[in-house]
């Protein structure tokens, strides 16, 4: 078997950027756009500091995130390794790229050129199948190819060679086939130290760095990385995601609170409440969140077609294969207040909020939306905005629900409270262990107002009708929906903090910095950690 990988010298590279110039040239991207690019990255303080520039990109590994993730199957592994985009099937859902842990993805939804207005080298190489679709390195495959159809060792060959490798002014870059013992990347790594960055994600990263000749024996180098917001590596550290603005969280939050609300309506129906009013605003929540969800979509003529073509992995079929099954189920047992139906909707409602739990742990990209915690906690989360929101329609519709009804479901929603409350602090716990700074100070800063709002205001109203039943008997569904709001509110909040305040990138690190003249290797760093 054949695997291409890079491999980078970061003792030889001088940061020029003729990488990224050749890399633009050979595959036309657009200004902001680079597939290859040079982090210049300073470690230490002053008067030991260590400048080191490391190539970045598409590290096209064994073990790809972005491919397992997508809903479309645009994104494809060929059997020698490399990864590689079909623009006519990607939906530009953008899944991808929040599940790229080396930021190595971009999507362009308008054309875009050097000059403001198109030149005539960029009217000629202009790809209109790039707008609005996920982008990237692709190990010049087509330079591949070529050569080994015309019987050139890529690597080695030039014409068989990716443009950055070819361009590059000091020999710091080298590509090859890994499987291969004698290739010149084989003999690279046997006769030097190397890392490959976010080696922790076990993705099986096909980018290594050399940093230290194999004979070298610097102690600095055995140390862990440094840590911090140290100033000067903004494009470097961690950064706010921005591929899912408030459409995707408008997708978890009416998703979550619809099927929430679809449960509750259905286990209330085996006590003859009423199945419509509810039915019918869980399922406007649902087709809400979906249709928000849909606009986030760049390509959004292809969704409908496109969307279910990978049931094997991505959890973003998954849920759409729930929604298929959930809504016209929740319909007709609307239409026809049928138990069963409406029964047969909350186990196909269930699916789909495990489903959007699934979704955010795909994410490798986002540290805390990775964690093995957050499925439960948006699990959790929306069966406590169901029953919240269940008791604030209740009121809203005048005494639906008998006054005992109603303090068994002020009792439940203020249990499910707790347990979400419990679940967040878990949740939090995780984070610090694997997260950002700043992502770690965004949940930091929202945790008083989540529990006060989201667990404070149930339970002070269960605590009030225990203590004086006599006197909240006749406000008791008004006190109920007080409460089942502060669940609603508190859940949604956190939902916002934990999508659009809290969802940092992974970043750039380096294990190591590299030997420099007759001075060994040092220790690496983690910015933003």
């Amino acid at each position: 078997m054949t695997r291409w990988v890079m491999v980078a010298d970061l003792g030889r590279c001088v940061g020029c950027q003729t990488c990224t110039a050749a890399c633009r040239h050979a595959n036309a991207t657009s200004p902001a756009v680079q597939w290859r690019k040079v982090l210049d990255i300073e470690v230490g303080t002053y008067p030991n500091v260590r400048r080191t520039f490391v190539p970045v990109g598409c590290v096209h590994c064994i073990d790809p995130p972005c491919m397992h993730v997508c809903p479309s199957t645009a994104t494809r592994q060929r059997a020698d390794g490399i990864v590689t985009i079909d623009y006519e099937l990607c939906i530009g859902c953008a899944y991808c790229m929040v599940a790229c842990p080396f930021q190595a993805r971009y999507k362009v939804t308008q054309p875009a050129f050097a000059y403001g207005e198109r030149m005539q080298n960029e009217a000629q190489r202009h790809d209109p199948a790039r707008l609005g679709v996920a982008q990237k390195c692709t190990f010049c495959s087509d330079r591949v190819d070529f050569g080994l159809e015309n019987d050139l060792t890529p690597g080695v060959d030039p014409q068989a060679t990716p443009a950055c490798v070819n361009s590059c002014i000091a020999d710091a870059l080298h590509f090859g086939d890994v499987e291969d013992p004698e290739s010149n990347v084989s003999v690279l790594l046997k006769e030097n130290k190397h890392f490959r960055m976010h080696d922790e994600l076990k993705t099986g990263s096909g980018f290594y760095y050399l940093w230290e000749s194999a004979e070298g024996d610097s102690k600095a180098g055995t140390e862990a990385p440094e840590r911090g917001l140290q100033p000067g590596l903004s494009g470097i550290a961690p950064v706010l995601q921005s591929q899912w603005d408030w459409r995707a969280a408008g997708n978890f939050i009416g998703g979550g609170s619809g099927t929430g609300l679809l449960i509750a309506t259905a286990v209330a129906s085996f006590a003859g409440v009423s199945i419509r009013p509810f039915g019918l605003l869980a399922l406007a929540l649902i087709g809400l969140g979906l249709f928000l969800a849909w606009l986030e979509t760049s390509q959004p003529l292809r969704v409908l077609r496109n969307v279910f073509f990978h049931p094997q992995r991505s959890w973003m079929t998954r849920e759409s294969l729930a929604a298929v099954s959930l809504l016209p189920l929740g319909f007709a047992a609307v239409w026809l207040t049928s138990t069963t139906l409406i029964s047969l909707a909350a186990i196909s409602a269930l699916g789909f909020l495990y489903c959007q739990g699934q979704i955010l742990k795909a994410a490798k990209g986002i540290p805390v939306w990775r964690t093995e915690r957050i499925v439960s906690l948006i699990m959790v989360t929306g069966l406590t905005e169901g029953v919240g929101l269940y008791l604030v329609v209740s009121r809203a519709l005048y005494s639906w629900l008998t006054p005992v009804a109603v303090y068994e479901a002020l009792w439940l929603v203020t249990i499910a409270a707790v347990v979400r409350g419990i679940l967040w602090m878990a949740y939090r716990r995780a984070v610090e262990l694997d997260a950002p700074t700043l992502a770690r100070d965004a949940l930091s800063k929202a945790h008083s107002k989540t529990i006060l709002v989201g667990l404070g205001l149930p339970l002070a109203v269960l605590a009030v009708a225990v203590i004086f039943p006599a006197i909240t008997l006749r406000h008791l569904e008004s006190l109920a929906a007080v409460a089942g709001l502060g669940a609603v509110a508190g859940g949604w909040y956190m939902k916002f903090i934990i999508l659009l305040r809290a969802a940092f990138n992974q970043g750039y690190s380096i294990e190591r910095t590299p030997q420099r003249g007759t001075g060994g290797g040092g220790r690496g760093i983690k910015p933003g950690w």
